[in-house]
């Protein structure tokens, strides 16, 4: 598949089937986000894959009872625990850095058939006591993974370039 086609299919999915994620798949999608760049190379984004049932339930009552959170067979929460380094521009690097390593796993479901969905309504404190997660580590978002119900999905509108795109300096669009 060409990224192109595969960014033009990714969607969030919100209804999985009731089939585990082959650990192949899992694995390659995985490898994804250890490809991701990363500020300084520093490769500070973890990754806890959740398969188990019952912490899939907890985990989606933390992410304000989205039922779909809990059906996905698979849940990867991306965290950091350096979140004070800051680039030059003067952003914080460490959710930058998730979201690429993330944004590379979607893209990579795509290719193997899979949906995702990010997740960045939860609570991160009921998120850290129910995997352990020390208090100084930050949760960036959570991923959930499977196979859809539907075969295909309407990717939600885009603006057109003309309407998001300035060239040489900021313009009023």
């Amino acid at each position: 598949m060409e990224v192109m086609e595969a960014i033009k299919k990714r969607c969030s999915i919100r209804s999985y089937q009731d089939k585990p994620v082959e650990e192949e798949k899992l694995k390659l999608v995985l490898e994804a986000a250890r490809l991701a760049p990363s500020a300084k190379n520093k490769q500070e984004s973890k990754f806890i894959v959740v398969r188990d049932k019952s912490l899939r339930q907890k985990l989606m009552v933390a992410a304000k009872n989205q039922s779909f959170v809990g059906e996905a067979p698979v849940i990867i929460v991306c965290c950091s625990a350096d979140t004070e380094y800051k680039m030059t521009c003067g952003q914080l690097a460490y959710p930058i850095d998730g979201a690429i390593a993330l944004d590379h796993m979607t893209l990579k479901a795509v290719e193997e058939g899979l949906g995702s969905c990010w997740i960045g309504a939860f609570f991160e404190e009921q998120v850290k006591e129910i995997l352990n997660i020390p208090a100084e580590v930050r949760i960036v978002d959570l991923l959930v993974l499977g196979y859809p119900k539907e075969p295909s999905v309407t990717r939600k509108g885009r603006l057109p370039l003309e309407q998001i795109i300035m060239n040489e300096k900021w313009q009023q669009i």
